[in-house]
């Protein structure tokens, strides 16, 4: 029997009580902080700590909760500290540990609570009513002091995950940088022309944000990785490679399935039989550094068409392509799949810890 198990078996049988939040803590709202001075006192947002100021809002141990924008991202704090109003402050009552309580509301996936179309938002009211358990203090202290452990034990071996995945794609980095370089003395030797010559770009085309939804077929894109939205049509075909033209300029994308590409966007169709996709895109993502070197300086920095269409991208014969797309392919998943190599690997083992943290803090409900 663990030591857990004993505690239980001593304190509580029978099971817990689950009263709501607003039993065991008051929640309170941010405020602005511009009226203070610099100082030494952590200032937070939902993002985390913004600034440093010399008062502070609270002063005892307090579970953070995000009001606006990242509603996951919670924090606990044992020093004193200042919220904005993009994130709640708790006053933590005597009949729960502040460590406690924030290690269960981490189980509580408080994004699924969202109260808005927009910006995700969580209210008060709707929080207040979550229903918070409430083991004998015993019980509750060796459970954070497990869950202490485990959390520093995770920290460490994601660091140490994540240092071999950057060196990882560092490697893959330079021998992606060595199979794209190419020079006249090639043997066959290659062609250079430029992207204007090969392909169809285009400027993508805008589309409202409140005619998005989740039901809608075709993935929104806006310059990242991932969507910003869904919607009812779409403007690209499959295997379409993007170019961000505002905010993180020069990066660029490929897109698998039809999607919708927004105004912030180059979007680039191969229509060189001579030329293979996937071969551009590598080449294309290799190049994000000198992309990024022909934006327009001044208040709202952009990349313009014609240095884009401009650009001059190596056609070796199909046959080479296709050789190094191969390669880099592979190589690109083992380091960025999600679904092998190491990035699985540092999703099981966040998951893992998840688990086992959802179980220490699962309890049976004591009957009315």
């Amino acid at each position: 029997m663990s030591r857990i198990d004993e505690l239980i078996a001593e304190h509580c049988p029978d099971g817990v009580l689950y009263p709501r939040l607003s039993e065991v803590a008051r929640i309170r709202n941010g405020k602005d902080y511009k009226h203070l001075q610099e100082g030494s006192i952590p200032v937070y947002g939902s993002g985390g700590i913004m600034t440093y100021v010399d008062s502070a809002a609270y002063d005892k141990p307090s579970v953070l909760i995000p009001r606006k924008g990242s509603l996951s991202k919670l924090y606990y704090v044992d020093q004193p500290f200042w919220t904005v109003d993009t994130i709640f402050y708790t006053e933590v009552f005597d009949l729960i540990s502040p460590k406690f309580f924030y290690y269960y509301l981490l189980t509580q996936r408080l994004e699924e609570l969202n109260q808005a179309g927009g910006v995700p938002s969580l209210t008060q009211s709707v929080l207040n009513e979550l229903r918070i358990p409430l083991p004998p203090m015993p019980v509750q202290l060796e459970i954070v002091r497990i869950l202490d452990a485990m959390t520093s034990l995770q920290a460490e071996l994601q660091a140490e995950l994540q240092a071999e995945l950057a060196a990882r794609r560092s490697q893959y980095e330079c021998y992606r940088d060595s199979l794209l370089s190419f020079n006249d003395a090639g043997t066959p030797p290659v062609r250079w022309m430029t992207l204007d010559e090969l392909c169809n770009v285009t400027m993508g085309e805008f589309v409202k944000k409140t005619l998005q939804a989740d039901s809608f077929e075709f993935p929104v894109y806006n310059g990242g990785a991932t969507p910003t939205g869904y919607y009812s049509k779409s403007n690209a075909p499959e295997n379409s490679v993007v170019i961000s033209a505002r905010g993180s300029i020069g990066v660029v994308n490929f897109v698998p399935s039809k999607s919708w590409i927004g105004n912030s966007c180059f979007l680039v169709r191969v229509k060189d039989a001579d030329l293979d996709n996937r071969f551009m895109y590598h080449f294309l993502k290799k190049s994000e550094p000198e992309l990024y070197s022909r934006r327009t300086v001044g208040t709202l920095p952009a990349l313009n068409m014609k240095p884009v269409k401009d650009f001059l991208v190596p056609v070796p014969t199909l046959d080479e392509q296709q050789r190094i797309v191969e390669i880099l392919d592979n190589f690109d998943a083992l380091v960025n799949d999600i679904s092998i190599g190491l990035p699985a690997e540092i999703k099981a083992r966040r998951q893992q810890y998840e688990y086992y943290r959802d179980q220490l803090l699962s309890f049976k409900e004591l009957a009315a």
